[in-house]
C-alpha cells in the first residue's frame, strides 16, 4: 500500500502600501495583469484592492513549500518595485482605515458586499492559508475535529496584527476579532463523519445561507473543492522563516493525528466554547501568555504548551524532513512574533510609518531581489 504524502499548499495575502505615505494603495489589478504573465493563476485579486494573493503549488514536502513560497514571494516583491510600490506580509495595516478602500470590481465580491454590508468593508485584513493533502474525506473531518484543540497555539504563534486603525489596540492579533464578525467563522463544530458534514453543508445551501462551501471560514475547515484540511486560523507570518515553520507545525500535527488514528489512539476532544477560551488568550496575549491546560484544569504559560506540541510532534518530521523547519518555533519563542517585533518598534520610535517600514524589510528577508 502506498503512504499517503500529506501535501502542502500555501496561501498568502499581501498588503500593497506606497513607500512614501506609507499608506495602503489601490493597485491590484494592474499586480494581477502584471503578475498573471509570470504567475498566470497563482496570483488572483482580493475584495479589497490594496490586497494581492498568491497561492502555492501542490507541494510535496517542505523544502518545495519553501521554494515556492520564496518565488512567489520574490515575483510580488520585485513587481511591486518595478511599479514604485512595496509590500508587506502583516494581517493588518498599522493605520490605514477600511472606510477608504475600494473593493474589487468582481461578481463574487459585489455579491460578498451585498450579502453582508459593513461587515465585508471592514475586511481590512491579511491572513495565511495552508493545505494539507488527505484523500479519505472521514478522515478529513476526523483530524479536523481533533485539531481544533491545537488552532490557539498556532495563532499564537503567528500573531502580525496588533494594530488598527493607528491605534494600539492591545490585542496580538486583531485580525482575529475583526474575522470573527463574519458568519460561519472561528472554530468549526464538531463533525462525526464526512456525511454529517455534507448534510451540514447541504442544509445551508438548500436554505439559502450559503451558495456552495466556500461560503464557510471557519478556522479549520475540509476545502469545498480540494481534498484537503485548510487551516486559516493563523495570521499572515512576516519573514518567510516563520511562514514555513507554521505550515510545517500544521502539517505535522496533521500526520501525528493520523498516526495516532491507524495506532487506534486519538486525541482527546473538547467542548467548543473551551477552545474558542484559548484562542481569546492568543489573541489577547500571543506566546506572551498562558493557556488552559484542559487536562490540568489550570493555567500554563502558553510557551510550556507549544513546547509539549514540539514534543507530541517529534517523531513525525524526520520521517517528513521538516524537524529544522518546525524546530525554528524555538525562534519565533525566543525573539518574539512579528506583532511582538512590531510593538517593540512602536515603543522605541512613536511612530507606526517606522512600524511599516519594518514589515516591508522583514517581508523581503529571505527574497530574491531583482534591485
Amino acid at each position: 500500500m502506498t503512504e499517503p504524502k500529506y501535501t502542502v499548499g500555501i496561501e498568502e495575502e499581501y498588503q500593497i502600501i506606497d513607500p512614501e505615505t506609507r499608506e495602503l494603495t489601490s493597485y491590484v489589478q494592474e499586480f494581477v495583469d502584471q503578475g498573471q504573465l509570470v504567475l498566470k493563476d497563482q496570483i488572483k485579486p482580493e475584495f479589497m484592492q490594496s490586497q494581492v494573493e498568491v497561492g502555492s503549488k501542490i507541494c510535496g514536502d517542505m523544502r518545495e513549500a519553501r521554494s515556492e513560497l520564496v518565488r512567489l514571494r520574490s515575483t510580488i516583491v520585485n513587481l511591486a518595485h518595478e511599479n514604485g510600490l512595496v509590500v508587506a506580509a502583516a494581517s493588518t495595516h498599522p493605520f490605514s482605515m477600511w472606510s477608504r478602500q475600494d473593493i474589487t470590481i468582481k461578481e463574487r465580491y459585489v455579491k460578498q458586499l451585498e450579502e453582508m454590508a459593513d461587515l465585508a468593508k471592514r475586511m481590512l485584513i491579511f491572513g495565511m492559508h495552508v493545505h494539507v493533502g488527505v484523500e479519505d474525506p472521514d478522515l478529513r473531518i476526523d483530524v479536523m475535529d481533533q485539531a481544533r484543540y491545537f488552532l490557539p497555539h498556532l495563532l499564537a504563534l503567528s500573531t502580525s496584527s496588533p494594530f488598527w486603525h493607528g491605534r494600539n489596540t492591545g490585542l496580538k492579533s486583531y485580525r482575529s476579532i475583526v474575522f470573527e464578525n463574519l458568519p460561519r467563522s472561528g472554530p468549526p463544530p464538531d463533525f462525526r463523519s464526512w456525511g454529517e458534514y455534507e448534510r451540514f453543508v447541504e442544509t445551508l445551501v438548500k436554505t439559502g445561507c450559503i451558495e456552495d462551501g466556500t461560503r464557510i471560514w471557519w478556522d479549520i475547515r475540509p476545502h469545498p473543492k480540494f481534498p484537503t484540511i485548510e487551516f486559516r486560523v493563523t495570521d499572515i507570518c512576516t519573514k518567510i522563516d516563520e511562514a514555513i515553520c507554521l505550515a510545517a507545525l500544521i502539517q505535522a500535527i496533521v500526520v501525528k493525528l493520523i498516526k495516532l488514528r491507524h495506532n487506534n489512539q486519538t486525541w482527546r476532544r473538547y467542548r467548543h466554547h473551551l477552545i474558542t477560551e484559548n484562542k481569546w488568550r492568543a489573541v489577547r496575549h500571543g506566546i506572551e501568555g498562558k493557556l488552559l491546560d484542559f487536562g490540568r484544569q489550570q493555567e500554563v504559560d502558553t510557551r510550556d504548551l507549544i513546547s509539549e506540541l514540539l514534543e507530541l510532534v517529534d517523531d513525525v518530521v524526520d520521517d517528513l524532513g521538516s524537524r529544522q523547519d518546525v524546530e525554528y518555533v524555538d525562534i519565533i519563542l525566543s525573539e518574539g512574533t512579528s506583532a511582538d517585533r512590531q510593538l517593540a518598534t512602536f515603543e522605541e520610535t512613536d511612530d507606526l510609518k517606522a512600524v511599516v517600514d519594518q514589515l516591508v524589510t522583514e517581508t523581503r528577508e529571505g527574497c530574491e531581489l531583482s534591485f
